[in-house]
């Protein structure tokens, strides 16, 4: 995941960096208000920030186009071992980052009975895994069959054991079957998990449409033909997502096969725009910077993870330390709309810093 692209793949670095830095900046509010774009539609909807999950599975994929190069040259034991072993970590470390501080305040081992057992890295892990079987065992027209059998399988099976609704859905209902209350996500009001185990399958294509987008643009060349075919697929995707639409609902939370479809198109064609400028016209103007995220981007990920469950422990003046900082350098002279985002954005700034001083060494932690 934090492989460097080469030159001709700059815009693919800029990509990953630019979406971990939005990723960074909508998990981080300093306080209850944020500006609409930077929060998940409540329900049926898309947002921004609704992009920045799946972008990341996108360019999860668009990284595994150059890690299945590497993996031709070898064996089947080799490449199952390696795989295997990335994606279990991946789903590993999401697991101790719901258990982090591993502790409860009365200094006794935190319970395990309690801890959430999906998540967003959780779900990479399983994406890359199964993305890579699908690649390796199938080529594209595996990944393309398996594309199309997910996203209507996932339709039929939300049509038809029950509703689009946050109460009724089928994805919580296998949820609570196989995992149980007390491992699941309850910011919703009840126990649902919009990383959950169902609806993980259609996630896969995220992963499938990175590693297409990728390959095309290594076999083809960052030119003209190259940027109008990644606009067409991408803008034909926004057609069918807004047509499905109306048959099922645009929804992150239950990631939706119409969801699916419209944040492959956006990833598409930004993806396009990237090349265009980047890669074709020679832009370089601030392109280091998202480089710099993209070179480490799983550890900076935990890094903000971790930095904001200590900051919400720490104490400081009666708050936690990270309402204190939001209150005083931020929420003392701003509107709290303004506040909270220029936290976030401070607290982005800062994970790059750390991503910046690692680059500088050349230190780059890979699974």
């Amino acid at each position: 995941m934090s492989n460097s692209a080469s030159p001709r793949y700059l815009a693919l670095d800029v990509f990953r960096g630019l979406t971990l830095a939005l990723m960074i900046v909508v998990n981080t509010p300093g306080g209850p208000e944020s500006y609409g774009p930077l929060e998940h539609a409540a329900w049926h909807g898309f947002t921004l920030t609704d992009l920045v999950f799946p972008s990341f599975l996108f360019v999860v994929g668009a990284a595994l186009s150059l890690s299945m190069q590497k993996f031709g040259g070898h064996g089947e034991a080799y490449f199952l071992k390696r795989v295997v072993k990335r994606g279990a970590l991946i789903f590993l470390v999401g697991y101790l980052l719901y258990w982090f501080p591993f502790l409860t305040p009365e200094w006794t081992l935190a319970p395990l009975g309690a801890t959430r057992v999906m998540g967003v890295l959780q779900r990479i892990g399983l994406c890359y895994l199964f993305g890579a079987l699908i690649v390796r065992y199938g080529g594209m027209r595996g990944a393309l069959a398996f594309s199309v059998v997910a996203l209507l399988g996932y339709w039929w099976m939300l049509a038809s054991f029950g509703d689009y609704t946050l109460a009724g859905n089928a994805a919580l209902k296998v949820d609570l079957a196989l995992l149980g209350e007390p491992h699941m996500y309850r910011g919703e009001g009840v126990p649902f998990d919009p990383e959950g185990i169902l609806s993980t399958l259609p996630s896969i294509v995220n992963v499938l449409a990175g590693y297409a987008a990728a390959v095309w643009l290594r076999r083809k060349g960052p030119g003209p033909r190259t940027v109008a075919a990644l606009a067409a697929a991408g803008a034909a995707c926004l057609l069918l997502a807004y047509g499905w639409d109306v048959l099922l609902p645009i929804n992150k939370k239950l990631w939706t096969s119409s969801y699916v479809a419209c944040t492959v198109g956006w990833d598409l064609i930004i993806l396009a725009a990237l090349v265009a400028a980047i890669d074709m016209a020679g832009a370089r103007f601030g392109t280091y910077f998202f480089e710099v995220f993209g070179k480490n981007t799983l550890f900076i990920y935990v890094l903000a993870d971790v930095a904001v469950v200590v900051l919400a422990r720490l104490h400081a003046g009666g708050e936690t330390v990270y309402r204190w900082l939001y209150q005083t350098l931020f929420l003392s002279w701003a509107s709290p709309l303004d506040a909270s985002l220029l936290f976030a954005v401070a607290f982005m700034l800062a994970c790059w810093l750390v991503a910046y001083a690692m680059d500088r060494r050349k230190i780059y932690v890979k699974l």
